[in-house]
């Protein structure tokens, strides 16, 4: 796969996207989001890709749609091409929440409007000391309502929360974004890359078939009352009993071992 807005590697299945315009503090263009709905849709069918790490090149990890290449001819469109537009944009947070492969976002300095979303649908936000968050949409006269914001950062950080930064547009340092749940980690900003292929590595070697579906289930079971996600539980254990990572965990943990799982 061959893409032009970003750098894009596989080494050891682990994928990296690091977004690749430093002096715009990796701003997203038209060509960023509909490489990013290729890549992310393409991606579950790629069996030599494990995990997905997003991050940015330079100081930024995403500043949100560019100013000029975006917001500006934004502004000249009419009504089909606007929500061809956003229905794009969030077929991006779609496809991140549907792959049934862990991701986690590296966030390197500011994420802001879209370039937050990104974060915000990972599975795994690894910031640096020197990050920032800032969910800006009001700040050029747009709802809070983007990519899926209103959907998933209360989940993650309470309504309470979620309405004080959708409403205001203020940013958030590092520290702030882990005491609300933001953030699951922050590590020094020389260590960052460091810490997450670590995590990448980790997830890599784990029981991916498995953390497939317990990503598939928490989105799922956010809609479900306690007795339907019971019963989708019970059918899901039971269909993970019967892989060979089971067999291997009992057998690994028999003989004293580090697992060596295969189901993907």
């Amino acid at each position: 796969m061959a893409y032009h807005s970003f750098i894009y590697e596989v080494d050891e299945g682990i994928a990296t996207v690091s977004l690749n315009d430093p002096d715009k503090y990796n701003a997203l263009t038209f060509q960023t989001y509909k490489e990013l709905e290729s890549l992310t849709r393409e991606i579950s069918r790629d069996e030599a890709v494990k995990v997905l790490v997003l991050t940015g090149k330079g100081k930024a990890f995403c500043s949100g749609g560019s100013v000029h290449e975006i917001i500006g001819k934004l502004l000249e469109m009419k009504a089909d091409a606007l929500y061809d537009f956003t229905r794009l944009s969030c077929d991006v947070i779609k496809n991140m929440r549907n792959l049934k492969k862990p991701i986690i976002a590296a966030v390197n300095g500011i994420a802001a409007g879209a370039g937050a979303m990104l974060a915000l649908a990972s599975d795994f936000r690894i910031l640096s000391d020197k990050a920032k968050f800032a969910f800006l949409f009001v700040k050029v006269g747009l709802a809070g309502a983007d990519m899926g914001a209103l959907y998933l950062l209360p989940r993650i950080v309470g309504q309470g929360r979620a309405t004080e930064l959708l409403f205001l547009g203020d940013s958030i340092d590092a520290q702030e974004a882990h005491r609300i749940g933001l953030a699951n980690r922050v590590v020094p900003h020389e260590t960052l890359m460091e810490e997450v292929y670590k995590l990448a590595r980790r997830l890599r070697d784990g029981p991916l078939y498995a953390l497939g579906v317990t990503k598939e289930l928490l989105k799922m079971e956010a809609h479900l009352d306690l007795e339907a996600a019971l019963e989708t539980e019970a059918m899901a254990q039971a269909r993970c009993m019967q892989t060979p990572d089971f067999q291997e965990g009992y057998q690994a943990f028999l003989e004293k071992r580090p697992p060596q799982f295969n189901c993907s």
